[in-house]
């Protein structure tokens, strides 16, 4: 019986890279730098076809037949090509414009070395890697010549390279488990702290060496790390594999810092995506992920199990290519976890005998089901790129229960939320202040802080969860109203002003409930933070709640704020007696502008109003001025017309003599 496809949650890359797979060529490189495939075809001149992440990565061209193609890599921008085809030397192409296109070679100096390898730190620095050490180049490519930087004598049985940090890994001893890093920055080379492997105790007199396809260095949450695939060492006590990684710092000690517990044995390959550690294993065919920030409860400090569990790649199908091709035939399915795949670090997957290069990809919605601890996936998804839609549908959810006894659950999900919203604002605020401040001497510019997927505000909450919420009939008003306050809760425990129109939704289902005596509680002992908007809303309740107007007024006295604008605000909610009433509470009547009322009054198209209030203005004019009549200065003229044709020239108010 085949699993449901929500299950899988790794799929490869939907287009992915295609070049000529290794049936029609000699040979297939992998350039980790620039994410290029080098297909290389040899024969009187040697054809090459590279392919990259995107067009402009990707060439064809021909070279000389100088003997078979050991290594072949582009500098950073496809400037100069290196080829090595001795284990003496590396040639050199230029492929900037208007360079000569000759090829020039470079031995390396030190004697009966041999060349493992090389790899471009610039685009125009390279650093050979020989058994002896290595050898740190700048590359003049007018004057086709090479220029040694620095040097290190080493005895070296294989080495890695990190392009992302430009750092280079050396296996050295007899066992290969002492290694030695070194890092490359604008024509620099580094010595870094060495560091040795623990390899797997065995019976005497064998004896273990590291082996390079054990070892992968990779970037996880932006700190540098060696992983070594540790195997099943045939003692009672650890009867599985297990990856460790070890911490490399730029500067310090490097120290071996997480276990992962694979718990079976095997063949394993890795790769890094959004900052999981992901184990496939080759012989069930599945595939593991890890998230080192996730601490378990129950094991000791650093060790790991795996977040989910295993599962198989997505299917993946391959459209048939070539002129015998009928349109209608199906795709063709991939056999994942092939013999042929070779992955590359962070997240490439190669099938030289298909042609084709996938990036692996994480899918977040599968995730949600096979987590049941609500607060460990919030943890797992918060560290996500692409996880703000993924973050609100689970938050629906568990609302959708509403039960009671989920609230805890509740509150431990938006702390959580809560927690990254608050330490995205800080940083907001501190750059904000930073700026108005200028420069100080000596700090570094202060970066913006840039706001991911993680960050859960008020508004998404508001817009995707909580509005939806509020108006299902099948959850029971009082679990609503908890939730709300929960959420009012965790925001004002993280200290972050709480947006207006959750009270309004708090205060509307209380309304529609006809919770009245909860809303007086929840006014009186301000669990509800004054607003000018909710003292509108108050406001606009008084037919419904009478005492609403008095608590509404309250508010607005404690606020002490701009009384023209509660008035607009009224006015624009079409409560023009409610301006008016609040107008004269604030001794503000004798200054307002008779118009604007006039105009609300008029829009509602409820005479009787536009009596009431144009009457109030006359009355208004008589105290002030001894005359109804408005001044000419008021611009009342068309209202005073619209009077008269409503109710005559007999209804306006006539001068009173004294």
């Amino acid at each position: 019986m085949t699993e449901p496809p929500q299950q899988h949650y790794l799929e490869l890359s939907e287009n992915p890279v295609q070049f000529e797979h290794a049936s029609s060529v000699n040979n297939v490189f992998f350039d980790e730098a620039n994410k290029q495939v080098f297909a290389v075809r040899s024969g009187g001149a040697t054809g090459v076809v590279v392919k990259g992440p995107d067009d402009k990565s990707s060439v064809a061209f021909r070279m000389d037949d100088k003997g078979e193609v050991k290594c072949i890599k582009f500098s950073i921008g496809n400037k100069i090509l290196a080829v090595q085809r001795t284990s003496k030397s590396v040639d050199f192409i230029n492929f900037i414009p208007d360079y000569p296109h000759t090829e020039f070679s470079q031995e390396c100096k030190t004697k009966n070395a041999n060349v493992l390898g090389f790899c471009w730190t610039n685009w125009n620095e390279i650093v050979f890697i020989t058994d002896q050490g290595i050898e740190f180049y700048q590359v003049f490519p007018d004057k086709r010549s090479l220029k040694l930087l620095k040097n290190q004598s080493i005895n070296v049985n294989w080495y890695q390279y990190c392009p992302e940090t430009a750092v280079i890994l050396l296996s050295t001893t007899v066992q290969g488990n002492i290694l030695q890093p070194f890092a490359f920055r604008n024509g620099t080379m580094s010595k870094m702290s060495k560091f040795e492997i623990e390899l797997p105790v065995i019976p005497k007199p064998a004896k273990l060496s590291l082996s390079e396809r054990d070892i992968a260095m990779a970037t996880i949450y932006g700190q540098l790390y060696v992983m070594y695939l540790k195997h099943h060492s045939r003692t009672a006590n650890s009867p599985s594999a297990e990856v460790v990684l070890y911490h490399l710092p730029r500067e310090g000690a490097c120290k071996k810092s997480h276990v992962l517990k694979l718990n079976t044995t095997g063949k394993f390959a890795l790769n890094i995506v959004d900052n999981l550690v992901v184990v496939h294993h080759q012989s069930s065919q599945t595939s593991l992920i890890f998230d080192i920030k996730l601490k378990e409860p129950d094991c000791a400090v650093n060790t790991h199990q795996p977040v989910l569990p295993a599962r198989s790649i997505h299917p993946y199908r391959m459209p048939l290519a070539g002129p015998a091709v009928v349109p209608s035939q199906p795709p063709v399915p991939c056999q994942l976890y092939s013999s042929s795949w070779s992955v590359f670090q962070p997240d490439i997957i190669i099938s030289a005998s298909e042609g084709y290069l996938w990036y692996l990809q994480v899918k977040l919605h599968p995730t949600v089901n096979l987590l049941q601890d609500k607060g460990k996936l919030m943890d797992f998804l918060l560290r996500r790129r692409d996880c703000k839609m993924v973050i609100l549908s689970v938050c629906s959810q568990i609302l959708e229960g509403g039960d009671k006894g989920s609230l805890p659950v509740v509150a431990t999900v938006f702390d959580k939320l809560n927690q990254v919203y608050k330490e995205y604002l800080e940083a907001e605020q501190s750059y904000t202040v930073a700026m108005e401040s200028g420069p100080s001497r000596g700090s570094a510019a202060q970066k913006r802080p840039v706001r991911t997927q993680a960050v859960i505000d008020q508004s998404d909450m508001y817009t995707h969860v909580l509005s939806s919420f509020t108006e299902r009939k099948e959850v029971s008003h009082k679990f609503v109203i908890a939730v709300l306050m929960e959420y009012i809760r965790s925001l004002n425990q993280h200290q972050i002003t709480v947006q207006h129109y959750l009270y309004e939704l708090v205060i509307k289902t209380l309304v529609q409930h006809n919770l009245f005596y909860m809303l007086h509680q929840f006014l009186q002992y301000h669990v509800l933070s004054d607003s000018k908007p909710l003292a509108c809303l108050l406001l606009s309740l008084e037919s419904t709640y009478p005492p609403a107007h008095q608590l509404s007024l309250d508010m607005l006295k404690r606020l002490s704020t701009a009384n023209d604008e509660i008035v607009e605000v009224l006015l624009s909610k079409q409560q023009v007696l409610g301006a008016l009433r609040f107008i004269r509470s604030v001794g503000g009547h004798d200054n307002v502008s008779a118009r604007k009322f006039l105009d609300a009054a008029r829009q509602t198209g409820d005479q009787m109003l536009f009596y009431t209030v144009f009457r109030s203005f006359q009355q208004r004019n008589q105290r002030l001025r001894g005359s109804p009549a408005f001044n000419p200065g008021e611009h009342c003229e068309e209202h005073v017309v619209h009077f008269k044709q409503l109710f005559g020239e007999q209804a306006l108010m006539k001068p009173s003599t004294v």
